[in-house]
């Protein structure tokens, strides 16, 4: 496959500088990157790649293959230790991509950028912790660019439905869009345990350091964007509306801060009017939302606290409801579990020039988008992470041409990643589109299906 000899005292597999493997799973003896490995075997086949993992524990890294590639032969085992500068260095300059699931990200994923950087190896993973997103964008985007690699993070749940998903509504507009609403939903048949440990501690880490976002912030955009009129406001309460069929209430994920840096993006690279993200959460019952509310309080508040955060970590069961635990989520439950995320966009059937023109006109035009797909944690994540690190070695021609670190949106809004997707079990759909038009004289609504159909006069 790739010639690859084995060194005895370090069990650390090399591969030819010039015969690099295509992807790396690094973390790959973690609960997601087992599913990496899973949907590396089945998706090599499609996209003929090659690949290999890496981890601390060869014993452990064999049993992962053993479990979850099966079917494939001779993948190279890679010995990396992220308390090994050296090994991380060896690591990076044996992939042309390395997929990083090793989490949380605030703590150990700066070392593996910095060696990915300096082996000139591109870098995908899933966080969504928007800190450290931002403070490597910050930190190391120029030499990124210096050295033409992609550094893309948010390639999973979060946020490549919401991201992608913009960037989708974007593209079927036909027009310009001013604001756009995300409404993501979850919904199961599973019991127990559906998250991974690891994601529950990001989250605690997460919120406990928010306050430093805005210095952070203003450090990455010196230069604040002009205000775009109509504004969109935050709707801070709870609200029902019928796309969502349920009790929203505002998202405190990642998705609009990575949607926003896309948006940024677009603006300062293409000249595109960046559209307004407003982000929330779908409860089907208003049980649910009140005992998420109940749970959301209470985590909210220990998360401030260094005793009440080792609380969380110590008991994620007692305060998730059963949701999270130390133990790994049961294969059962994450396959029996659904998601969708419905974006409502409103601007205009006609583009300015300028987009730093004004509208005299209102709003005159309303579409809604939904991504959607299954196992939304481990299933489409994992897709979407091997698809993001396809994509790269497939169609780098289509993406910035300097690298850099960057959303998924802007990396991937030229390339086929969303046709890719839809092959895969992540759905891109139009639901409807609204547009007002002249008819005898008089306005009217015409909403159109996704076929650009007629399908009601409103």
């Amino acid at each position: 496959m790739f010639g690859a000899y084995v060194i005895p005292e370090t069990n650390i597999i090399k591969i030819m500088a010039a015969e690099r493997l295509d992807l790396v799973i690094f973390g790959a003896t973690g609960f997601t990157g087992k599913n990496t490995i899973k949907e590396a075997q089945r998706l090599a086949k499609d996209y003929q790649f090659t690949w290999g993992i890496a981890g601390r524990r060869k014993d452990a890294l064999d049993a992962a293959l053993k479990e979850y590639a099966p079917e494939s032969e001779n993948i190279p085992v890679i010995i990396a230790d992220l308390k090994n500068e050296e090994s991380l260095k060896k690591m990076a300059e044996q992939a042309r991509v390395l997929v990083n699931c090793c989490g949380p990200y605030r703590f150990y994923g700066e070392p593996v950028i910095k060696a990915c950087i300096a082996a000139g190896t591109h870098h995908v993973d899933v966080s969504g912790e928007p800190q450290f997103m931002e403070k490597m964008q910050l930190d190391y985007n120029k030499a990124a660019r210096e050295a033409g690699v992609y550094v893309i993070s948010a390639c999973g749940l979060d946020s490549i439905p919401a991201d992608m998903g913009l960037i989708y509504t974007q593209n079927q507009f036909n027009g310009e869009i001013n604001s756009v609403e995300t409404y993501l939903k979850l919904w199961g048949t599973g019991r127990g345990p559906g998250i991974n440990f690891g994601t529950w501690e990001s989250a605690v880490y997460g919120y406990a350091h928010m306050h430093e976002l805005r210095a952070l912030r203003s450090k990455l955009y010196p230069e604040k964007l002009p205000e775009f009129k109509p504004k969109l406001k935050l709707k801070k309460t709870v609200h029902c509306t019928p796309l969502s069929e349920g009790y929203s209430v505002p998202f405190p994920g990642s998705d609009r801060a990575v949607c926003l840096r896309t948006q940024r993006y677009l603006y300062d690279n293409y000249k595109q009017r960046p559209a307004q993200v407003q982000t929330y959460m779908t409860f089907k019952t208003l049980f649910q939302f009140i005992a998420t509310a109940i749970v959301g309080g209470i985590f909210a508040t220990l998360a401030k606290t260094s005793f009440g955060r080792n609380l969380l970590l110590k008991h994620p069961k007692l305060f998730s409801l059963g949701l999270i635990s130390h133990e790994n989520p049961r294969q059962e439950t994450i396959e029996n579990t659904w998601f969708s995320v419905t974006l409502v966009a409103k601007g205009w059937s006609e583009k300015l020039a300028d987009p730093l023109d004004q509208h005299k006109e209102p709003p005159n035009k309303e579409m809604i988008t939904k991504v959607s797909g299954r196992n939304p944690g481990y299933g489409a994540t994992c897709t979407a992470l091997v698809l993001s690190a396809v994509t790269i070695l497939k169609e780098s021609d289509k993406m910035p041409d300097n690298g850099g670190v960057l959303p998924p949106g802007a990396a991937f809004c030229k390339t086929s990643l969303i046709d890719e997707l839809n092959k895969n079990g992540v759905k891109f759909e139009v639901i409807s589109s609204i547009d007002k038009v002249k008819e005898s004289g008089n306005d009217s609504h015409l909403r159109l299906d996704s076929q650009n159909r007629v399908t009601s006069k409103m």
